[in-house]
C-alpha cells in the first residue's frame, strides 16, 4: 500500500519531466511559437489565430534609389503603424569588394564601347558616369575611407482584417514610392519572411542589396530631433547629444505660446518652472504671474524682486470678481484698432464664477438654467446701474478723463461687488411674482450668504473693492492661495483669480502694442479646477485667447488622468504647442501614450527616468532633456523640505565663519 502511494507521488513528476523534454525536442520555429496558431496556406499573407485573429503580410525591398538621404530612406516604413522591420547587415571583405568592383568596372567599360560603336551618345554618357562612380568607390575602399556591406531588409505588416491589410499594403507602397523605393510582397515566401522578421537573427530570405558606408547609414532609424530655438534661455541639456537646449516660449515657429507640464509628485515640476521663470525674467525680460496653489513660489518672488500676495480667510487682501478693464480690438468695418469695454464677456465670466459658488463643494444639481438666468440678469443690472457700457469713459466718474497713455487713472468708479449683487438678488426675490422662480431665489439667498462680508461669511474674501492692483512691470507676481481650504475654496479661488488676472494682467498687454511685452500666466496644480465645468470652460477660453495678447498660459499638474477623463479639458492640451513630461506613475503612462502618441520607448523612459529628466515636445519635435539648476538657483527653486533645512544650516554656518 505504501509502495503504491510512493509510485503515485512520483508519477506527476515523471510526466512533468517528459513534458519538458518534449518541449525541448521541438526545434522548428513553427512548433515553438504556435503549433497551430499560424496558417501559412496562403501565398501572400499569414493568418495568426489567437483570441483575436490577425493577418500579416511580409515585404521585401526590390528596388533602391540611386541616391539615399539620411534619415529618410526607411523612415516612412519604420513609422507606418503596426509594422515590424528587420535589417540584416554583413560587411563585405575588402578583397572581395575590390574584385567585384573591378569586374563591374570592366563590364561597364565593355558596354560603353558597344554603345559608342552604335552611336548611342546618351547611353554611352550614362555608362561612363557609372564607371567613374565605381572607380571612385573602389579607390575610397582601397584607401580605407569607405566600405561595402550586404543588407537584407524584411518588413511585416499587421491588420485585423484582410480588407485593412490590402488597404494598408497599397498605402505603404505609395508612401515608400515617394523615396523612390519599391517594395514587393514576399510571394510564396511569407512564412520564411515572417520567421526572418522575428528577433532570432536568422535571415531565411536573403534578398541582398549592396550599400557603401554612407548609404548604409541612411538605413538606421536612430535620429535625434534638434529641439529648441536659436534664441531663448537654456532650459536643460539634450541627454542624447549633450548639447544645451535653448527654449523661447514666444518664438515665431510656435503656433501658440502655451505649455503644459505633467509629472508625478517629486519629479521636479516646480523646480523646472521656477528655473524657467527666473532665467526668462533675467535674460529675456518676460514677466510672469503664478497662481500658487501650494505656496511654493513665494521665495521666487522675493529673489526676483517681485510681488507676493497671500489670499487667506484672515488676510486683509480683497480681490473683486466684478473688476473690469478696457481692451483694444480691431473694428470689423474700418479695420482700425479702438479701445472698448467688453461688458457682455465680463457678465458671462462673472456669471460662471457665481454659478460655481452657488453649486458649492457638493456641485449641487439644484443650480439649473433658471438659476443661471437669475444670476446673469442681476450681474448685468449691476453694471448698468453705474452706467458702464462699451465706452471706456463709462469706467470713470464724469469729472474724470480717460487717457490711454496714463498708467494711473483718477476718478475711476467703484465697481459692483458680490455684496451689492446679493442685495439686488434680495430685492428681486421680494418683487418676484413668478412661482417658478421662488425656489431659485430662496436657494441663492441661502447658499450665497457665506460669500457676503456683511454677514461675516467664512468665504467673504472676494466681497468688496479690490485692495490690490497688479503692478505692470513687476518681473514676477505670486498669488498664494495655499492657505485656503483645498477641497472647494482653493479651486474656487483659482477660477475667480483667473478671471481677475485676465482683466488686470492679460488685457493690459493689448494696451500698448509698440512695447510687445511678453507675459506668462502659470496655473499650478490645475487638476483642482477639473471637477467644476465653469472653471474648465474659462481655462479653455483663456488658452485660446492668450496668444493674441502675447501671453503664455502654463499649466502644471500631476494627475493627467483627470484631464484624460474630461474631453472638455483636453482643449487646453491641444492649445499648447510645448509639452514637458517628467517622471510618470505607471497608472498614468497609458493615458499619456494614447493622447500624445508616445512610442513604447518614450513611455518606458518616462516610467524609469530620474528626477529632473523628461521628454520635451515642441511642436512635432521631441528630445530627452535633463534639467539641472545651478547651485545658486537651487537656493530658491528647491522644494524638498529636508534639503531646504540642510541648505539653511550650511548657509548659517558659512555666515558664522
Amino acid at each position: 500500500m505504501r509502495k503504491k502511494k510512493k509510485e503515485e507521488i512520483k508519477q506527476p513528476e515523471q510526466e512533468s519531466k517528459q513534458n519538458r523534454t518534449g518541449l525541448l525536442e521541438k526545434t522548428t520555429i513553427k512548433e515553438l511559437i504556435a503549433p497551430s496558431g499560424i496558417d501559412a496556406s496562403s501565398l501572400d499573407h499569414l493568418e495568426i489565430i489567437s483570441s483575436i485573429k490577425r493577418y500579416a503580410r511580409s515585404f521585401l525591398i526590390s528596388t533602391l534609389p540611386r541616391m539615399c538621404t539620411f534619415p529618410e530612406l526607411l523612415r516612412d516604413m519604420y513609422m507606418f503603424g503596426d509594422i515590424n522591420t528587420s535589417v540584416y547587415i554583413n560587411p563585405i571583405p575588402e578583397s572581395r569588394s575590390q574584385n567585384e568592383l573591378n569586374r563591374v568596372i570592366n563590364e561597364l567599360e565593355t558596354e560603353r564601347i558597344v554603345e559608342a560603336d552604335k552611336g548611342n551618345i546618351n547611353r554611352e554618357s550614362l555608362l561612363a558616369q557609372k564607371r567613374a562612380e565605381a572607380e571612385q568607390l573602389r579607390d575610397e575602399i582601397a584607401a580605407g575611407f569607405n566600405k561595402l556591406f550586404e543588407a537584407s531588409i524584411v518588413s511585416t505588416l499587421f491588420a485585423y482584417s484582410m480588407e485593412d491589410l490590402d488597404k494598408l499594403t497599397k498605402l505603404l507602397a505609395t508612401e515608400m514610392s515617394k523615396s523612390l523605393l519599391d517594395i514587393k510582397s514576399a510571394w510564396a515566401l511569407q512564412e520564411e519572411a515572417f520567421q526572418s522578421n522575428l528577433p532570432l537573427m536568422n535571415d531565411k530570405v536573403k534578398k541582398i542589396h549592396t550599400f557603401d558606408r554612407r548609404s548604409m547609414g541612411t538605413v538606421f532609424p536612430f535620429t535625434t530631433s534638434d529641439v529648441g530655438h536659436p534664441t531663448g534661455v537654456p532650459l536643460g541639456f539634450n541627454r542624447q547629444t549633450g548639447t544645451p537646449i535653448l527654449f523661447d516660449n514666444f518664438h515665431s515657429s510656435l503656433t501658440n505660446y502655451n505649455m503644459v507640464i505633467f509629472a508625478k509628485s517629486g519629479a521636479g515640476k516646480s523646480v523646472t518652472m521656477k528655473t524657467l521663470i527666473s532665467r526668462s525674467s533675467v535674460l529675456m525680460g518676460i514677466e510672469s504671474l503664478a497662481l500658487d496653489a501650494e505656496g511654493e513660489y513665494s521665495i521666487v518672488a522675493e529673489s526676483l524682486g517681485g510681488i507676493n500676495v497671500v489670499l487667506s480667510p484672515n488676510s486683509q487682501t480683497i480681490i473683486n470678481l466684478f473688476d473690469i478693464e478696457p481692451e483694444i480690438i480691431k473694428d470689423e468695418i474700418t479695420g482700425k484698432e479702438r479701445m472698448v469695454v467688453n461688458v457682455e464677456n465680463k457678465v458671462e465670466d462673472v456669471t460662471q464664477a457665481l454659478i460655481t459658488m452657488a453649486k458649492g463643494s457638493t456641485r449641487s444639481e439644484d443650480v439649473n438654467e433658471l438659476t443661471k438666468q437669475i444670476i446673469a440678469e442681476a450681474v448685468s443690472e449691476e453694471y448698468a446701474a453705474i452706467n458702464i457700457t462699451s465706452n471706456p469713459n463709462s469706467l470713470y466718474e464724469e469729472s474724470g478723463k480717460f487717457n490711454s497713455e496714463e498708467k494711473l487713472y483718477r476718478g475711476k468708479k467703484k465697481m459692483p461687488t458680490i455684496g451689492s449683487w446679493y442685495k439686488r438678488i434680495q430685492r428681486k426675490a421680494q418683487e418676484n411674482n413668478n412661482a417658478d422662480y421662488n425656489f431659485q431665489y430662496s436657494y441663492l439667498l441661502k447658499v450665497m450668504k457665506q460669500y457676503i462680508r456683511e454677514y461675516d461669511g467664512q468665504m467673504a474674501y472676494f466681497d468688496g473693492q479690490s485692495t490690490f492692483e497688479l503692478l505692470d512691470g513687476a518681473p514676477f507676481i505670486n498669488l498664494d492661495i495655499s492657505q485656503l481650504e483645498e477641497r472647494f475654496a482653493r479651486p474656487l479661488a483659482q477660477q475667480i483669480l483667473l478671471s481677475w488676472i485676465w482683466e488686470k494682467y492679460v488685457k493690459k498687454n493689448s494696451e500698448d502694442r509698440g512695447k510687445a511685452r511678453k507675459k506668462r500666466v502659470l496655473v499650478d496644480e490645475a487638476w483642482m479646477l477639473l471637477p467644476y465645468p465653469e472653471a474648465v470652460d474659462f481655462l479653455n477660453t483663456m488658452a485660446r485667447r492668450a496668444r493674441k495678447r502675447n501671453v503664455s498660459l502654463a499649466i502644471i499638474s500631476q494627475r493627467f488622468q483627470d484631464f484624460y477623463e474630461k474631453p472638455e479639458a483636453q482643449a487646453v492640451l491641444t492649445s499648447s504647442d510645448t509639452k514637458l513630461f517628467l517622471a510618470q506613475d505607471k497608472a498614468e503612462i497609458e493615458y499619456l501614450k494614447e493622447v500624445f502618441k508616445l512610442s513604447e520607448g518614450e513611455a518606458n523612459f518616462l516610467v524609469t527616468c530620474l528626477k529632473g529628466e523628461g521628454l520635451l515636445k515642441v511642436g512635432s519635435d521631441s528630445a530627452i532633456i535633463q534639467i539641472t539648476p545651478t547651485q545658486k538657483e537651487f537656493e530658491f527653486v528647491e522644494t524638498n523640505l529636508n534639503k531646504l533645512v540642510e541648505m539653511r544650516r550650511v548657509k548659517e554656518e558659512n555666515n558664522y565663519e
